[in-house]
Formats: structure tokens, C-alpha cells, sequence
């Protein structure tokens, strides 16, 4: 059981309003869970239906940002009964707590779900060899 956290559904919240009032790129977002587990994120998004090569995602310092497209359906009725999935491009940015190591950052897509594990950068002094 997740413990509510009233910041991250405020953001969620805002990035829903943003995409509808047209101050958000134009697009879709799509839902995503992340958890921290010991010593990494785990990053979760539902993408149903896009391939790999339709996922960029890019990690600049404590922020990971997922960017995407999903074409539009080839059949376009006249009036669509229901319409939940959406379409076009969009974009997710996430912004973790603690430092994470880019280097070993991994991403795998299966079953429509995009799974990132982002390990946290370990602490500590780097020594320096002087030569």
C-alpha cells in the first residue's frame, strides 16, 4: 500500500490542467507510478500500443523526462462513442529526491508498460590519485 502524497497528485493534477488549457505541449499523459525502493526508483508508465522506437527519455542531474508519440488512428469515425486513450505527443517529467547515477540507469517496455530503474548515486568522497 502507497502512503497518499498530496504534492505528487497536486503535480499529476497540474500537468492534466496544463495539457487541457493548451499551456502544456500539446499531447496526452499518460499514467505512471514511482516508487522508491532501497537503493533506486522505479519508474512505471502505462504506454499501450507505442514501440520502442516511439520512447525517448532523458536524465539532466535529479530529472528524468520521457517524450513520445502515439499516431493517430488510421480509421477516423464521425463521431467517436469513447475516446480515453490519447493521441499525438507527450511528455512526462520527473524530478527525483535524492541523486541518481545516469550511468546505470536502465528501461524496458513490456506489455505496453515502460518500467525505468533509476539507482541512487552513491554517497561518499571521490579521491583524486595525484600524479
Amino acid at each position: 500500500l502507497m502512503p497518499w502524497d498530496p504534492t505528487r497528485d497536486l503535480l499529476t493534477m497540474q500537468e492534466r490542467l496544463e495539457s487541457l488549457f493548451g499551456r502544456a505541449a500539446p499531447g496526452w499523459v499518460p499514467p505512471a507510478d514511482l516508487i522508491e525502493s532501497g537503493d533506486q526508483f522505479v519508474l512505471t508508465i502505462e504506454l499501450p500500443g507505442l514501440r520502442r522506437d516511439d520512447i525517448q527519455i532523458d536524465c539532466h542531474e535529479q530529472t528524468l523526462t520521457i517524450t513520445g508519440h502515439r499516431p493517430s488512428q488510421p480509421i477516423c469515425p464521425e463521431r467517436y462513442e469513447q475516446l480515453a486513450r490519447g493521441q499525438g505527443q507527450f511528455a512526462r517529467t520527473f524530478r527525483f529526491p535524492l541523486p541518481i547515477d545516469p550511468d546505470r540507469i536502465s528501461a524496458t517496455l513490456t506489455d505496453g508498460v515502460l518500467t525505468i530503474t533509476a539507482p541512487k548515486r552513491e554517497p561518499g568522497v571521490k579521491q583524486i590519485p595525484v600524479r
